[in-house]
């Protein structure tokens, strides 16, 4: 029988998790076996960098914590997982698109995103969606292309007003 001690802790784990899926947009389960030691050490500074966090917890206190929350996950969490927790959306899910090209042995197997369960279709497609920068880069570029387009119509117009002012 396990002491209150273990217990206390396994309650403690299980409000962590909880805690970190109530502050998160995007929760991702991730196989990471076949990995090294430096790769984990690598993906989880790459994830630092938009704000993101890799955890390894026992799926039993997952389970526990997932139940809290009303999501069923159970069929995707055999073997050992690390479970990403996110407060935005792309950013995390690019990075680790991104890594799992570079190493195979890294495998997305579900997500839950905007309080919902997604698949890696879903995901996929969020990670060929462009940047915030890329994005606003796009949107001003449309933009610009008005400001030509009136311009030249402008410019054009003078013309016709100084060629029809000097007959």
């Amino acid at each position: 029988m396990a002491s209150k001690e273990i217990l206390k802790q396994k309650e403690a784990t299980v409000k962590e998790i909880t805690d970190k899926l109530d502050s998160s947009k995007t929760f991702l389960l991730l196989n990471y076996q076949g990995l090294t030691v430096s790769e984990i050490r690598e993906l989880r500074q790459s994830l630092r960098e938009v704000n993101s966090d890799i955890k390894v917890y026992k799926n039993t206190l997952m389970n526990l914590a997932l139940k809290n929350k009303n999501i069923e996950l159970t069929d995707y969490m055999q073997g050992p997982n690390a479970y990403l927790f996110s407060e935005s959306i792309i950013e995390p899910i690019k990075v680790v698109s991104k890594f799992a090209k570079d190493h195979p042995a890294l495998e997305v197997r579900v997500g839950y995103i905007d309080n919902e369960v997604v698949d890696t279709t879903v995901i996929n497609k969020y990670a060929t969606i462009p940047s915030m920068e890329g994005l606003l880069t796009m949107f001003a570029g449309g933009l610009m292309e008005h400001v030509r387009n009136l311009s030249i119509g402008l410019n054009l117009y003078a013309e016709k007003l100084e060629e029809g002012g000097n007959n």
